[in-house]
């Protein structure tokens, strides 16, 4: 088996067809199907089901593509190491980012690594919450940040950074009448909301806080990002719930923050790692993450909670 029988296998088994595949992997479809049937006979398994119509995996080559991924991942970490080396960096921690991350608390966090340990190179990777999980059980990943703790088995999710839920209205908004607003008032009109599928734990979160009341939300659109979500909320096009600092780092023209009447609630970062004995280099990356949250709480500029009362009149 060679990376060549690999590489043809990946290629079909995302296009589930074969001249596109050939395109792809910028070959005649002649030698791609001869690599397909070699792999086949060393594997000694069917890995496609072909027809004149069509190309889908059989239950062998599902099961194989779920393995071959992480075969150039692997081959891509060793590369980006030898790399890193010859780069003059001593160490590697591979960090993955799942459902957005606290724009403020992170910029300084990394401002941070490079200062306290700038041989050790930090490789981020920006991957859904469910790749997040996988990928630190397959030792893809090192470490990661995202908004949920439910991570199965053999896994740790520690609470390390926290702000407030805003909600972001656009201006001259009848809302704006309100100082705090009512979570009622809120949810009569269109929300812009998180994707599930890229911001898994984020929308978690949020449909928390909107489970509140027994009134059935009006959810206008599910973005991706908390930029095309203020971009939607400048635009008139609905009200955005989101961190603090995110809403703030948007700098969207025509977005004002404004907190939920009552004990505001608030959006957890957790920490996820294996949960085994951390590395050296863990422990100080640890060590520097809560560091920050204790600083910035300190030195905070977000507005204050509101209290606890809540409000019902403009």
């Amino acid at each position: 088996m060679e990376l060549r029988h690999l590489r043809c296998f990946l290629a079909v088994a995302e296009e589930l067809h074969f001249a596109r595949a050939a395109e792809k992997l910028h070959i005649e479809q002649s030698p791609l199907s001869r690599a397909i049937k070699e792999l086949e006979e060393e594997l000694g398994v069917q890995l496609f089901f072909r027809t004149t119509r069509s190309t889908r995996l059989t239950q062998a080559g599902k099961l194989f593509l779920e393995h071959v991924p992480r075969v150039f991942a692997a081959l891509e970490q060793a590369r980006d190491s030898v790399k890193a080396a010859a780069n003059g960096f001593h160490g590697q921690l591979r960090v993955a980012l799942s459902d957005g991350i606290a724009p403020s608390r992170f910029s300084s966090f990394l401002a941070l690594c490079r200062q306290e340990e700038p041989e050790v190179e930090i490789r981020l990777s920006e991957v859904p919450l469910s790749h997040q999980i996988k990928g630190l059980c397959n030792d893809m990943y090192d470490v990661g940040f995202a908004q949920s703790d439910e991570v199965g088995d053999g896994l740790i999710a520690e609470p390390v950074w926290s702000e407030p839920l805003m909600v972001a209205v656009p201006a001259r908004h009848p809302l704006l009448t309100y100082k705090h607003l009512p979570l009622k008032e809120v949810l009569r009109y269109p929300l812009v909301l998180g994707d599930p599928q890229a911001c898994e734990g984020h929308a978690r979160q949020i449909e928390r806080v909107l489970r509140r009341v027994d009134q059935e939300p009006l959810i206008a659109e599910r973005v991706s990002s908390t930029d095309l979500m203020m971009a939607l909320v400048s635009a008139g096009f609905a009200l955005g719930l989101a961190g603090a600092s995110q809403i703030a780092a948007s700098r969207e023209p025509g977005v004002v923050a404004r907190p939920l009447a009552g004990r505001s609630p608030v959006l957890t970062t957790y920490l996820l790692r294996l949960d085994s004995e951390p590395s050296e280099t863990l422990v100080r990356f640890i060590q520097r993450v809560n560091a920050i949250e204790s600083t910035l709480r300190k030195s905070s500029t977000l507005p204050p909670e509101p209290d606890t009362s809540e409000e019902t009149k403009p």
